[in-house]
């Protein structure tokens, strides 16, 4: 009897020790997230008022459960609903972090400190509880469960599971919590350390392919806690040649669409990738986020012309190539490896085109100016003598000047400026104006290898316009035939012309970027900020990214014309901020046969 008591003392300061193992870091997950919930009150009549009647009832059940009936009872009913409001909890506290953050007011940054301080102490004192709530540890601390454990599942697991009937229904619902805990674990790990993407398009061809799968590392870009600015630090530096995900600032990234993108997460790994919630105002599944390349850094300015990207600094006035960028820049498609090329879905370019866009690029290189603006008098002196007796007074001179149009309506024009004084008027300041024009703007385009090359590019299309005009008004005056106008070698020759110009135009944005930052209203370069970049994909020609807008709008093809011939432009070159950054790709995991590291940019 003396010893049987001596043993019973030994075994209660045995678990009395083991205990000690729970009840600090039971008390600092407890007390931490009762704190979390209190900073989850608010007042205003959105939804970022459910956050605290979420994070309340999670933890309010947390802490009956938790330290009323399991710690305080120590009963092995409440073993399985203690553990579950332990696996949950940090799931809890961060929908309700989320929330907070939904509504039409945002949090001080220094509350958003407190409160992500308040989580990680939580989670990180809930792993603590968990590793002892292993099944053979807990055991240890409660050696009396075992004589229960052995009566109840004749010595199995402490998890009981029922008979019968029940047992369908149990087995339904511990797959479904072993799902959520994965989708809200998966969603941790993709938010704070990696994530898995698949390429969407063909923006990055050759380097990456449709269906590609890259890893993409967050942790080293300074991942933050969702709506906040709150996080780790960032740790890499972005460099020329980098592959990165970011968000894509075409997008609103208000708080509201924030929600939505992490709702749109969790739906879509809930639902096997079956259901995307991530869509804009029409329905459209957003592209978003985007995989491209670094191409410009901070202190850096741009511009890309005939597919050559430059770039300055303050320390340097002059445009210099970008050596790096001729690496990966895809213009010419055709000529990439027959394995690569089987891959691709749309090639944009023909060999042939590509020829042609190269020979419109070196006619306007070798325009001579001072030719050109000789021809473009004589054409005008030579329409207005063949039209001085034809021509009269009135008329509307309302022709478009859109590239397309003035090819197209090239008949109509021609027989409105013969019949009208003031369409003839109109057609001699076509193609007159810009000569005006570059006299006083010739310092301008002399640095501004972009705006010189538009400008003479709408000089092309004015002089192959009034040839075309010129020589239809010759055969309207000689009384010739339609055939006549079919087989006319001028007009065939100059058409031909037309058509290698207005595909040139079609190519035009995709091609060049105008200087990126634009220069100061006095003059003076302005250069991407520090913490931002500008990005482009490899596919240039097929490539949506950082140079362009998703609309289009008629813009002239140069300022320094009063009468410039217009295109359809979405020419809206941005830079992103750090910010937005998601993450770096560093290894491409399939396809096997091109598995491996991705290379990294320039030192």
């Amino acid at each position: 009897m003396i010893k049987s008591d001596r043993i019973c003392r030994n075994a209660g300061r045995i678990n009395g020790g083991s205990m000690k193992k729970i009840q600090i870091p039971l008390y600092v997950t407890l007390v931490a997230a009762i704190l979390f919930s209190l900073f989850s009150i608010h007042f205003a009549a959105d939804i970022s008022l459910l956050a605290f009647p979420i994070s309340a009832l999670g933890v309010g059940c947390a802490v009956y459960f938790l330290f009323f009936k399991f710690f305080k009872s120590e009963e092995y009913k409440f073993y399985i609903p203690a553990l579950k409001l332990l696996q949950y909890l940090p799931y809890i506290l961060l929908l309700s972090f989320i929330l907070r953050r939904a509504g039409e007011k945002g949090t001080y940054y220094w509350y958003d400190v407190v409160t992500v301080l308040l989580w990680c102490v939580s989670i990180v004192a809930r792993w603590v509880l968990l590793y002892h709530f292993n099944e053979k540890r807990i055991l240890k601390l409660f050696p009396q469960w075992e004589k229960e454990r052995r009566k109840s599942n004749k010595g199995g697991s402490l998890i009981v599971k029922p008979a019968g009937a029940k047992r369908i229904g149990f087995e339904i619902l511990d797959w479904i919590d072993a799902l959520v805990q994965a989708v809200f674990m998966v969603l941790l790990i993709q938010i704070f350390i990696f994530q898995l993407y698949v390429i969407p398009s063909e923006s990055m061809v050759p380097y990456f392919l449709v269906k590609d799968r890259v890893v993409v590392s967050k942790i080293t870009s300074g991942p933050k806690f969702p709506l906040s600015d709150v996080g780790l630090p960032e740790i890499k530096k972005y460099r020329r040649g980098d592959i990165i995900v970011f968000r894509n600032p075409h997008y609103s990234l208000d708080r509201k669409s924030e929600v939505r993108t992490v709702v749109s997460q969790i739906m879509y790994m809930l639902t096997f990738t079956g259901v995307n919630l991530n869509t804009d105002e029409n329905g459209e599944i957003k592209a978003d986020p985007l995989v491209k390349r670094v191409c410009g850094i901070p202190g850096e300015q741009l511009v890309m012309q005939d597919g050559i990207l430059y770039a300055r600094t303050s320390q340097s006035d002059l445009f210099t190539p970008v050596e790096l960028d001729k690496k990966y820049a895809a213009w010419n498609l055709n000529a990439v490896s027959p394995d690569i090329k089987r891959g691709i879905e749309l090639i944009p370019l023909s060999q042939s085109h590509y020829d042609l866009m190269l020979e419109v690029e070196e006619m306007r290189r070798s325009l001579d100016i001072s030719s050109v603006a000789l021809e473009c008098r004589s054409l005008s002196e030579s329409v207005r003598r063949l039209c001085a007796n034809s021509a009269k007074d009135g008329g509307e001179e309302n022709f478009s000047l859109y590239e397309y149009t003035v090819f197209a309506n090239n008949m109509a024009m021609a027989e409105k400026i013969m019949s009208s004084k003031k369409c003839l008027d109109w057609f001699d300041s076509f193609m007159t104006s810009w000569i005006n024009g570059r006299a006083q703007a010739q310092s301008d385009l002399q640095s501004d290898m972009y705006a010189e090359a538009n400008y003479r590019l709408n000089v092309m299309i004015k002089l192959c316009a009034g040839r075309i005009i010129a020589r239809n008004i010759e055969l309207l005056r000689q009384g010739k035939s339609a055939s006549d106008f079919e087989n006319d070698s001028q007009l065939k020759e100059h058409f031909s012309l037309a058509e290698k110009l207005h595909f040139y135009v079609m190519l035009l944005d995709q091609r060049n970027m105008p200087v990126f930052p634009e220069n100061g209203a006095d003059g003076d370069p302005r250069y991407i900020p520090e913490g931002c970049y500008f990005m482009m994909g490899d596919n240039r020609f097929n490539s949506l990214d950082m140079r362009h807008s998703y609309s289009q709008w008629e813009a002239p093809l140069t300022k320094y014309d009063d009468y410039s011939v217009t295109y359809y432009s979405n020419m809206a070159p941005q830079y992103v901020n750090k910010k937005y950054i998601l993450g770096s790709a560093f290894y491409r995991f399939w396809p096997l046969s091109r598995h491996g590291l991705i290379a990294r940019g320039e030192k």
